[in-house]
C-alpha cells in the first residue's frame, strides 16, 4: 500500500491506495480510524484489538464496529484476505490471457481520444515552456542514442517529455526502443519483460517479441514470473503513447519493455546494484542482443528523480529553502548522468541513502549501464513543488 497525508474535511487525515492497481479506490483513514486499522496487521484478533483500543482510550469499542471496518476495506480490496486472493486472481487472469497490455490510464493520465491526445502533444511543444515543433532541423547531427524521459503525469510534466522527445524525433534513426521504467509496486525479479503490444489510442506499440525472446534467453533468468507488474505501471506506458505520437503513420518501430527494480533492494542492503548476478547478467545480454539483432536500437528511461515531503513520509512540508536544496542535489546527481557513469550516478543517491527518494533509480543505471559511455546533455531540469510533496524530472539525451 502506498499510505500519504491528505486533508478531508478540514482534518489531517491519512489516504490508502494499492499501488498495484488490484483496486482503484483510494480509503482516506481519519485518526481515530486509522489507530484501529494500524491493528489489521495479521497478528490481532477482534478481541486484541478492543483490549488495545480500552488500555489507550478506557472505552469498549464495540465487535460490530471492528468487523464493520474490516467488511468496508474488503469490499473495496484493502484487506488480505480470501475475498482480495479471488479479486487479485480475476485480475491476474484476464491480464495474462489478453492479447495486448491495455491503455490502463487512457482516459485519466491523458485523453483516449486521438485527436484530443494529438493536441494535448502538440502543445507540450509550444514556447515558452516546450522546446518547439519538430522541424527536422537536427537530420545529419550526431543520432541520438539514448534518452531518459519523465514518468511524471502529463499535466504536470508535459514540456518536459517534449525537451526529451524532440531530439528523438530528429536525430534517431532507431526502429526498436528499449524502454526501461520503474516498477512502483517493486518486483520479486530484477527486470520484467511482457510479450504483449501496449495499446494506445494511436494504434498499438508494438513488441519486438523475437528480440525479446532472445534477450530473455541469454539473459538465464526468469524474465517473465514479475510479468503481471506491467499490467497498471505507468512509467512505460506513458513512453509507448509518446513514441506513438512521434512515429504512427510515419515510421515502424516496435518496442521492448522492461519492468525494473533492484537498484533500491541494493542501497536498502548497504549493497552494489550488480552484487545481484542477475542484473549484470540481463544488462550483458541485452549488449548481446542489440549486437546479433542487426537493428538500429535506441534506449529510453522513464524516471523521475526527487519524491520529497509529508506525502512522501518527511514530517514538515518542503519551503523554498528545500527547493532550491534539492535542485542543488539533482543537478550534482546528474552530472554523473550527463557523464553516463552508472557507478558514479548510483553512488550519488547511495552517499546520503536515497534521501530524496530518486524514483528513476533502477531504470537510470540500467540505461546507462547498457549504454556503455557516451555523453549525455540535460535538455530540462523541472520541480513539480507542491508543499506536500514535490516531484522533480529531468530530460537527457545521449549521443
Amino acid at each position: 500500500m502506498d499510505a500519504f497525508p491528505v486533508e478531508h474535511e478540514g482534518r489531517s487525515c491519512i489516504a490508502l491506495r494499492d499501488p498495484a492497481g488490484y483496486t482503484d479506490a483510494v480509503v482516506v483513514l481519519p485518526p481515530p480510524l486509522l489507530e484501529i486499522v494500524s491493528l489489521f496487521d495479521g497478528e490481532h484478533s477482534v478481541l486484541e484489538i478492543q483490549e488495545a483500543i480500552m488500555r489507550r482510550h478506557g472505552a469498549l469499542l464495540p465487535r460490530e464496529r471492528i468487523e464493520a471496518i474490516a467488511d468496508a476495506l474488503d469490499d473495496q480490496g484493502f484487506l488480505d484476505s480470501a475475498r482480495f486472493a479471488e479479486r487479485r486472481a480475476t485480475v491476474d487472469r484476464e491480464f495474462l490471457g489478453a492479447p495486448t497490455r491495455a491503455a490502463s490510464h487512457a482516459g485519466g493520465a491523458y485523453p483516449a481520444e486521438p485527436g484530443a491526445l494529438h493536441r494535448t502533444f502538440d502543445a507540450f511543444f509550444s514556447p515558452p515552456g516546450g522546446p518547439g515543433l519538430v522541424d527536422g532541423a537536427g537530420v545529419g547531427s550526431p543520432r541520438v542514442r539514448a534518452v531518459i524521459a519523465p514518468h511524471i503525469d502529463f499535466h504536470r510534466g508535459g514540456p518536459a517529455y517534449a525537451w526529451a522527445y524532440r531530439d528523438v524525433a530528429e536525430r534517431s534513426d532507431a526502429d526498436l526502443f528499449v524502454v526501461f521504467g520503474t516498477c512502483h509496486a517493486g518486483l520479486e525479479h530484477p527486470f520484467s519483460m511482457t510479450r504483449k503490444d501496449y495499446d494506445t489510442p494511436l494504434g498499438p506499440a508494438p513488441v519486438a517479441r523475437d528480440f525479446v525472446e532472445a534477450l530473455a534467453s541469454r539473459a538465464g533468468q526468469d524474465c517473465f514470473g514479475s510479468e503481471l507488474a506491467h499490467r497498471a505501471e505507468h512509467s512505460i506506458e506513458f513512453q509507448a503513447v509518446f513514441l506513438r505520437y512521434l512515429y504512427a503513420g510515419r515510421r515502424d518501430v516496435e518496442i521492448v519493455p522492461v519492468l525494473t527494480s533492484f537498484a533500491h533492494e541494493a542501497l536498502a542492503r548497504g549493497r552494489g546494484p550488480e552484487d545481484d548476478p542477475r542484473v549484470p547478467r540481463f544488462l550483458e545480454a541485452l549488449d548481446a542482443t542489440i549486437a546479433a539483432s542487426g537493428r538500429r536500437v535506441a534506449l529510453v528511461a522513464g524516471a523521475d528523480l526527487a519524491h520529497v515531503g509529508p506525502r512522501f513520509g518527511d514530517p514538515e512540508p518542503v519551503s523554498a529553502d528545500d527547493l532550491e536544496r534539492i535542485g542543488r542535489e539533482d543537478r550534482e546527481m546528474l552530472a554523473a548522468v550527463e557523464a553516463a557513469d552508472a557507478g558514479a550516478f548510483f553512488e550519488s543517491v547511495a552517499r546520503d541513502d536515497d534521501r530524496r527518494r530518486i524514483c528513476g533509480l533502477s531504470p537510470i543505471y540500467a540505461l546507462l549501464r547498457a549504454l556503455g559511455g557516451g555523453r549525455g546533455a540535460l535538455r530540462r531540469y523541472a520541480q513539480w513543488p507542491d508543499p506536500q510533496g514535490v516531484v522533480t524530472f529531468a530530460s537527457v539525451i545521449f549521443e
